[in-house]
Parts: structure tokens; C-alpha cells; sequence
């Protein structure tokens, strides 16, 4: 159990060590440039309005009227007190960024999600990708946003059912353990999804086939959990975990789900 865990904390070191690796690189830039343009525009439209805030809320210094002591003591404390506020909006902006990065950085780079997985399982496997399934391309859709909302339906339920815990007198003290395998968990299944999404495999039997290997996910998991956690090495962690779980997929899982028999294309 112990060698699983440990085993697939190292893919995410992996994934992390090919960013930038020839034929890869551009699945991996253009989004990462792609949520930086975006957050930049969401902080300097933040900036504008908080500055229309500031102004609302405290009249410019100029605005004071009289040569009095107080009036000059007035003036000062608005120019000092406008120029503190400045500090704070930075400070929450960068809280709001920082955890909201990894969200809008997963809606965002879902789709190169999908082409980079598949980029490295060829490059894993001589040139092996997953086939095409030559259905219907609504029905496709259809399929994979009802199976996304399955996903988060069973995140749901699991995550409302742990925070209870911490509500019951002495169970309580289990809780964020709990609550710690659970975001394991969670982050495992979310990034072995492109992989394993790409080969036709839905979420039930994913989750279903990679609980024969829990230590495994819950390994690799912990360690996309960490370094979410990391400043600046954070907006990497999604091509570093896409990379990582797809080479988990290949060389650990065989292509296939533990307890099938068969690879699944």
C-alpha cells in the first residue's frame, strides 16, 4: 500500500519534468498563456472598480476645503488612508487568484487537456492513440457532459456527507483526515479522466476499476493536492498532472482498468 502511494505521488514529479519537452510544450504554454491573459484582464477590470470604490468612498484630498490644522490633518488622513486600501485590494486579489486559479486554468485547458494526454500516450507507446469511436458527435457530447455531471454529482454528495463530520462530537477529530483522502481522491480521478475519458471509459467504471488501485490514485492525488498548495509552481500543476496521470495509465495500469481483461480503445 505504502509502495503504491509513494508510487504514484512520483508521476506527478514526472508529468512535471516533461512541460516542456519537445511536442508537448504547446499543449502546455497556450493555455497557461491563455489563464494568465485572462486573469490579467480580470485584475485590471478589479482595479478599475476598486478604484471607483475608493473614490466613492473617500473624497480626494483636494476636496478638503480651509487652511486650518484640521482641515490639513483631514487632507493627509484620506491621501494615507487611499493609498492603504491599495495593499488590501492587492492582498485579496491575490487570495482570489490563487484559489481560483487551478478552476479556471481546469475549464479553460480541458480542451488541450485532451489533445495532451493523447500527445503523450503516442510518445509513451510508439505511436499508439486512442481509436476513434465513429459515433455520433452529439451523442458523444451528450454522453460526456452527463457523465461530467455525474462526476460532480458524486463529488457532491461525498463532500457534503464529510462536512457533516465535522459537526459530530468526536468523529469530528477524523474529519479532516477524511476530508484529505477525499480531495485526494477527488484530484486523481479528476486528471486520470483525460486519459481514461480519451479511451471511451466513463466515469462509473473509472472510478469503479481505479479503486482496485486506490493507493495508487490517492498517491498521485496527494501530490497534485501539494502542489496546488505551492505559489507560482501552482500554474503548472495541471499539464504536470495531465502528463503524469497519462503516463500512470500507460506504464503502471497497462492501458487498462485494473480487473478488465481487456484494453479498452
Amino acid at each position: 500500500m505504502i509502495r503504491d502511494f509513494m508510487l504514484g505521488a512520483r508521476y506527478l514529479a514526472r508529468g512535471f519534468r516533461r512541460i516542456n519537452e519537445p511536442g508537448l510544450r504547446r499543449y502546455v504554454w497556450l493555455p497557461l498563456v491563455v489563464n494568465v491573459a485572462v486573469f490579467a484582464v480580470l485584475f485590471w477590470l478589479g482595479a478599475e472598480a476598486f478604484q471607483d470604490l475608493v473614490g466613492w468612498l473617500l473624497p480626494s484630498a483636494d476636496a478638503v476645503t480651509g487652511n486650518g490644522w484640521w482641515s490639513q490633518t483631514l487632507g493627509v488622513l484620506i491621501t494615507a488612508a487611499r493609498w492603504l486600501l491599495w495593499p488590501v485590494f492587492l492582498l485579496a486579489a491575490g487570495v482570489v487568484a490563487f484559489y481560483t486559479f487551478t478552476v479556471l486554468a481546469n475549464l479553460i485547458g480541458a480542451p488541450f487537456n485532451e489533445f495532451l494526454a493523447e500527445r503523450v500516450e503516442r510518445l509513451a507507446t510508439a505511436g499508439r492513440q486512442p481509436a476513434d469511436s465513429g459515433g455520433n458527435v452529439i451523442g458523444e457530447l451528450a454522453g460526456s457532459i452527463t457523465d461530467e455531471l455525474r462526476k460532480q454529482a458524486y463529488f457532491a454528495v461525498i463532500a457534503v456527507v464529510l462536512l457533516l463530520l465535522f459537526l459530530v462530537p468526536v468523529i469530528q477529530l477524523a474529519a479532516p483526515v477524511a476530508w484529505a483522502a477525499f480531495g485526494a481522491w477527488a484530484a486523481g480521478l479528476e486528471y486520470l479522466d483525460y486519459p481514461l475519458g480519451n479511451h471511451g471509459l466513463r466515469f462509473r467504471e473509472q472510478r469503479r476499476g481505479l479503486g482496485r488501485r486506490r493507493m495508487l490514485v490517492l498517491g498521485f492525488g496527494a501530490a497534485v493536492m501539494v502542489m496546488t498548495l505551492i505559489p507560482l509552481l501552482n500554474l503548472l500543476v495541471m499539464p504536470s498532472a495531465v502528463i503524469g496521470a497519462t503516463m500512470l495509465w500507460v506504464e503502471e495500469l497497462g492501458g487498462r482498468l485494473p480487473g478488465s481483461s481487456l484494453k479498452k480503445a
